[in-house]
């Protein structure tokens, strides 16, 4: 495959800091921002977090507002409510505090502000038009990379998952603070863990977009979220592994933006658009059974991910070490505490070919960068297998 004519995008800049939060005032000021709105869900209101970061602001010199009804999977509704308000407020700088649904909202807050495009007219790729306003994303979960990205997931008036994918998405700085992370319950913890490996994997197998650089990424983010994901689902409070996990998500998230995601995520956007199962535990429910699926295609790469997870193993032959991927992501699922079964989650079974026709047909972006072609007899049995 020639890499010639591959195009790789990425934030101009990282901090990473314990207590990094506690910057952003001077980061937004930095940036030409007076009237700064916060886009965050009730939770990061409840922790504190959303204080933390007014505080900082005010100190800066900035009147603040806060958005905060944000909801997983975020509808069109909230974004469009979230628009309103920013505008209300006169709003110049935006703030996406949060998980992927708040980072999502934030992005399209700050493009849709000062433009009068339709949400729906931005569906697709590189169809937003306009500049945004400043923007500065912290993530408190080390999972979607949303972070370091140029796109944004909603959810639309009949259920469905609809990807924006546009440059001006990506933000001015992305902020990464551990400390923001250390109050995650263990299962939130395990559940954007899993996800942030799950894009580390599916961008170093795209058959259609795998570049050299999104390589490199997705191989050290691997390195650092199986070296970690297993302390931090069991002691929250290790600040260093936090750290590691939160730049390995970070690093996924710049992989897989360029390289693209694959079936997993096609598998899971269904659970999460129509039974609201956190994005990242549906990724998790389904990582496992494809990646299985994949192995005959995409045995060699495979082989080259292993060392990833199991350092320092000798395997023999590349056939020994792509099984040993395998059988490790099949055992870690299980191991970090999710749920693995529909049935235990409210699916339900007679949903399964709707779900699979969406996959194939709904969501053909994802299916055509898989290593495996997939019919929709193949998604339907392995939904079945967890279910």
């Amino acid at each position: 495959m020639s890499h010639i004519n591959s195009v790789f995008r990425c934030p101009p800049r990282i901090l990473c800091a314990v207590d990094a939060l506690d910057g952003l005032g001077a980061v937004m000021t930095g940036l030409g921002s007076t009237a700064v709105v916060i886009v965050c869900d009730p939770g990061i209101v409840t922790l504190g977090f959303a204080d933390r970061a007014i505080r900082s602001l005010t100190a800066a010199g900035c009147r603040v507002s806060v958005y905060s009804d944000v909801s997983a999977d975020p509808p069109t509704t909230v974004v469009e409510a979230a628009v309103a308000a920013a505008r209300a407020f006169g709003a110049d700088g935006i703030v996406g505090l949060g998980g992927g649904s708040s980072l999502d909202t934030a992005k399209l807050v700050a493009l849709m502000v000062p433009n009068d495009q339709p949400l729906a007219a931005m569906y697709g790729h590189d169809l937003a038009k306009g500049k945004r306003l400043p923007l500065v994303q912290v993530p408190t979960t080390a999972g979607t990379g949303s972070e370091v990205t140029w796109v944004s997931v909603v959810t639309d008036e009949a259920q469905q998952k609809k990807a924006i994918y546009a440059p001006q998405l990506l933000p001015d700085v992305a902020l990464l603070d551990p400390t923001l992370t250390v109050g995650l319950p263990p299962k939130v913890t395990a559940a954007t863990g899993l996800d942030a490996m799950v894009h580390a994997i599916e961008a170093y197998t795209s058959r259609t977009r795998k570049n050299p650089i999104a390589d490199g990424l997705a191989t050290s983010a691997l390195r650092l979220l199986a070296g970690n994901i297993r302390t931090v689902v069991t002691d929250g409070s290790n600040l260093a592994a936090r750290a590691a996990m939160l730049q390995g998500s970070l690093m996924a998230g710049m992989a897989f933006v360029n390289a693209s995601v694959a079936a997993i995520h096609a598998l899971a956007y269904p659970l999460g658009a129509r039974y609201h199962i956190p994005h990242g535990h549906s990724n998790a429910l389904v990582m496992a059974q494809v990646i299985r699926f994949n192995l005959p295609a995409a045995l060699p790469l495979y082989a080259e991910l292993a060392e990833c997870l199991l350092p320092g193993q000798q395997f023999g032959t590349p056939e020994l070490a792509a099984e040993a991927f395998v059988a490790e992501i099949e055992a870690l699922v299980p191991a970090t505490g999710l749920e693995t079964r529909l049935s235990a989650l409210g699916v339900d079974e007679a949903a399964i070919p709707s779900m699979a026709e969406e996959v194939v047909v709904g969501i053909r972006r994802l299916i055509d960068c898989n290593p495996r072609d997939m019919t929709q007899a193949d998604v339907e049995a392995i939904y079945r297998s967890i279910f």
